[in-house]
């Protein structure tokens, strides 16, 4: 299988788009929409979208799995912002030329300070030494997670440094229908982004887990196939995602073969998310933790021994994973 592209910036999206004048549905601070138009963006043509991946966006946080300690690390995504001045000067110029383009940034002066383990994404432009904020303002860049972090604990829920593991969802190698909760070795996932999704992450739009036994896991960017995506026209991609089954998703990620990236979200399209049931909760999931079942202590309390725990079990969809006692039914 060809390495997918990672996601290390804002993607850009597969039509053009255009500002109206109206509430942001995705931001509330944000007194203007950014919606699709029906024509293509051009790098999509230049990049043969027509035989790209099309996968499922999902609604969590953005993580990268890179060397730190001499280790693999799992890294949290933190943008560098700007200072709340600079962040008043730079909205009166989106709001006069609705674009954060021309917009004369001093990095030095105008940016909050950030740990000193902050690394900037790749590919980001830099100037005099110093990191360019992209057209949002922000500097794309990660800090790694280290354990029991309390600003990044359900993070860190996910790694265990010692064994060299991450919890991962991913589809069935056997049945791409069913999904599996499983560990991978860290060094497995090195140099790729995966999205943290879960009970506390983004209002928790898959329902996983609860207040009590709070649920989280990986899921690598691009792992997430989309069968038989509709064509890359606007009308067909409305329908999909307004009256198809398969279209409750966030948005689509497509993976082209050049490693473009480019996506649409159902914001793009004034569509509402969530709306309902999304198609991840409509599949089967199963935990599938035999390598490592006796590495983890039945006392302790972590994530990876609840999981260890219910290994061999299936449940109907991921918001029926429980930890109490008598989980739904062993294989």
């Amino acid at each position: 299988m060809r390495r997918l592209g990672s996601v290390q910036q804002k993607i850009p999206c597969v039509f053009l788009t255009e500002v109206k004048e109206e509430q942001s549905r995705k931001r509330e601070s944000q007194q203007f929409q950014v919606v699709a138009t029906e024509n293509v963006n051009p790098i999509v043509l230049e990049s043969n979208i027509n035989s790209a991946l099309a996968t499922e966006k999902l609604d969590g946080t953005c993580c990268y799995v890179s060397m730190y300690k001499e280790q693999p690390y799992l890294w949290a995504r933190l943008d560098r912002k700007p200072t709340k001045q600079a962040c008043k000067r730079f909205k009166r110029h989106q709001c006069s030329y609705r674009s954060g383009k021309g917009f004369a940034w001093n990095v030095e002066e105008d940016f909050k300070t950030v740990p000193e383990t902050w690394v900037p994404a790749l590919r980001v432009e830099h100037q005099n030494g110093q990191p360019v904020p992209d057209e949002h303002g922000h500097i794309p860049g990660w800090v790694p997670v280290e354990k029991d972090d309390k600003p990044y604990c359900w993070h860190s829920s996910v790694v265990d440094y010692d064994a060299r593991l991450g919890l991962v969802l991913r589809p069935s190698a056997q049945n791409e229908d069913l999904l599996e909760i499983t560990t991978v070795p860290l060094a497995d996932l090195m140099e790729q982004t995966l999205e943290l999704i879960g009970t506390n992450v983004n209002g928790n739009p898959y329902g996983m887990g609860s207040k009590k036994h709070p649920v989280h896991i990986l899921v690598a960017h691009g792992s997430v196939r989309i069968r038989n995506p509709p064509l890359v026209d606007y009308h067909q991609l409305t329908s999909w995602f307004r009256d198809s089954q398969e279209g409750r998703v966030e948005g689509i990620v497509w993976h082209c073969n050049d490693g473009t990236l480019v996506k649409l979200h159902r914001h793009h399209l004034g569509l509402k998310w969530p709306d309902g049931d999304t198609f991840l909760n409509a599949r089967p999931v199963v935990v599938y933790m035999e390598s490592v079942v006796q590495e983890y202590d039945n006392t302790s309390k972590d994530l990876f021994t609840s999981f260890a725990r219910l290994n061999g079990h299936h449940f109907s969809r991921l918001r029926d994973i429980q930890f109490d006692p008598s989980p739904e039914s062993p294989i």
